[in-house]
């Protein structure tokens, strides 16, 4: 018997109308994935689902009844994993809640549900640690601008807390494994796809100013620093060392 495979646009709505097309189609035991990732199986007929804002809303309405808003805040950051095969972990969860119709999400007892809460707790500390360590560049056209590559798509994550602390100047956020980012413009914050040239030397890009300030902060850094008591352990425990290409202190 042929396995169904769902596909969808990668999306979180899209993710959800195939959670409706489960329940819908009576679809026992798929493989829910998104487009870029498919792969012909052997023993799978793939069916693409079409993302429709009503029937994802009619999901989230009801995971809502039964999970409240702490559990659809779980669902959300678990899908921001990106990880291999976690639509299949949040289906197996979803079906649970929806058949038990209470709120399942302290059951660790059940293997998805443990791996689901696992999953949101990484992604919640990448969205603190991101909030944390972005540094921004002042370019010549008078915008603070910074990138990042975390671990997990965390950028939807992190919109309010930045929108809200710098919203006296336009910044960028751009993600550059994920090829997107966050534009700020002083009235809102929009999602954008940036072209780089990666001809365009950084002197170019940034004002003098800037370097300047990036030259004195690690003078400072430096100045501060008693090599003697330096805990390098514990140092990386607090700041693990993919994030210190964020930090001017470290790349510089």
């Amino acid at each position: 018997m042929q396995q169904t495979i769902l596909t969808y646009d990668g999306t979180f709505n899209g993710f959800l109308t195939c959670i409706f097309s489960c329940f819908e189609q009576h679809i026992k035991h798929p493989i829910i994935t998104p487009n870029q990732n498919f792969e012909n199986e052997l023993f799978g007929t793939p069916e693409l689902v079409i993302t429709e804002k009503k029937k994802a809303e009619r999901v989230w309405k009801g995971l809502n009844q039964y999970l409240g808003t702490a559990g659809q805040n779980m669902i959300y950051r678990t899908f921001l994993s990106e990880l291999h095969g976690i639509e299949n972990i949040m289906l197996n969860v979803i079906n649970y809640t929806f058949s038990a119709k209470k709120n399942i999400l302290t059951d660790y007892s059940d293997n998805d549900v443990l791996t689901l809460s696992k999953t949101a707790q990484k992604v919640n500390r990448e969205k603190h640690r991101m909030e944390a360590f972005v540094r921004f560049q002042l370019t010549k056209d008078g915008i603070y601008f910074a990138n990042v590559s975390p671990d997990f798509n965390v950028l939807p994550l992190i919109k309010t807390h930045f929108t809200n602390r710098y919203a006296d100047q336009k910044w960028i956020i751009y993600d550059l494994k994920r090829h997107y980012g966050l534009f700020y413009d002083l009235n809102s914050t929009e999602t954008i796809t940036i072209n780089f040239d990666s001809n365009t030397p950084k002197k170019e890009l940034f004002t003098t100013e800037e370097a300047a300030y990036e030259t004195l902060w690690k003078t400072y850094f430096k100045s501060t620093n008693i090599e003697e008591r330096v805990n390098m352990a514990l140092h990386i425990k607090h700041v693990p060392k993919r994030y210190w290409k964020y930090l001017s202190e470290k790349y510089l």
